[in-house]
């Protein structure tokens, strides 16, 4: 068991989401990071699924009651067990009664602490993790709270052997302030003029303090509507739709001036134009950004998307190998 002491800003409990209940308004929710959520777990031995702390922009301090094996991961943060600082990316050993204490995050967003064998909470609809809009009962439902106790699982056999262990060059990400992000255009992107497609492409959009687990909303750029009369039951604005499914990842023109990304909380449908979709493996990326960081998107076509998944699933499988 763990022993929140000082719960941070917004710590909740995330795995890899909740599949398959989209359809019915349930978000998959899910780490904000994957790549940095599942480089913890294989670092650990664990699979790569298994429940973490996420963490954003302040860590946690956590008292430990059980001897396990543990590792930080994520965006840049300062780690002391017992005041001594740790390296991140690096597994560690602790005692029962050690305090570990995650500081304020310097670039990025969202760090993640993994244990050995994960956090033995109950799923709800066959994830652990929290989705704060869906309010399903009990500590997935909710942020953390200090004096929140969390059961551990039992540290996998072998665990120690993990001692020491460090994430391959390679793989380490990096949190800039200036990012791209690839975009499959599609959806409704036939109501934007081919001028707005171009500023949307052209444009440098600036991530705006309102984002959140939820969305990105960005400024910029004007992306200008084609000039065609809204159909009946859009609600009769240029940016209005009759209601369609959105994917993670949708990027959506609720105006002229924004668009908004939808992340791994995102609602499930909505009736604003979409121009296209970021690819899964930049979901992750545009996650850590922090607001007023600079967006470029690039566009690219479903095969390339396809290409850069393997190339990311590849780098996945040469983690795995090398630990």
């Amino acid at each position: 068991m763990i022993e929140l002491k000082e719960p941070g800003i917004r710590t909740t409990i995330q795995d890899m989401g909740r599949i398959g209940h989209y359809h019915q308004g349930v978000p998959p929710a899910g780490a904000a990071d994957k790549f940095s959520f599942m480089f913890g777990n294989l670092l650990l031995g664990n699979p790569r699924h298994v429940a973490a702390l996420e963490m954003m922009v302040k860590g946690a301090a956590v008292e430990f009651h059980k001897k396990t094996t543990a590792v930080v991961t994520g965006a840049p943060v300062e780690v002391f067990l017992n005041g001594r600082e740790l390296p991140m990316w690096t597994v560690f050993e602790i005692q029962k009664g050690d305090l570990l204490e995650i500081g304020l995050i310097e670039k990025g967003l969202f760090s993640y602490l993994c244990v050995s064998g994960g956090f033995d909470v109950p799923e709800v609809l066959g994830s652990k993790s929290t989705c704060l809009a869906s309010v399903f009962p009990g500590i997935t439902g909710r942020l953390l709270l200090a004096g929140d106790k969390i059961p551990l699982s039992e540290p996998l056999p072998g665990a120690v052997q993990y001692i020491g262990r460090e994430l391959i060059r390679e793989a380490m990400p990096e949190f800039g302030k200036t990012e791209t992000v690839h975009v499959v255009l599609g959806i409704t992107c036939d109501l934007i003029r081919d001028e707005g497609l171009v500023s949307f492409l052209n444009s440098h959009w600036t991530i705006q303090p309102q984002s959140n687990r939820t969305a990105c909303r960005m400024k910029g750029g004007h992306i200008s509507y084609s000039e065609i009369d809204p159909p009946f039951g859009s609600g009769g604005t240029p940016g209005n739709i009759v209601d369609i499914p959105y994917p993670i990842g949708a990027v959506i023109v609720p105006n002229e001036e924004e668009v908004i990304v939808l992340l791994n909380d995102g609602t499930g449908g909505g009736g604003f134009v979409t121009i296209g979709t970021i690819i899964w493996s930049d979901i992750s990326k545009l996650s850590q950004m922090r607001p007023m960081s600079k967006v470029r998107f690039q566009t690219i076509t479903v095969d390339q998307a396809i290409s850069i998944r393997r190339e990311k699933e590849r780098l996945i499988e040469r983690v795995a190998g090398s630990i």
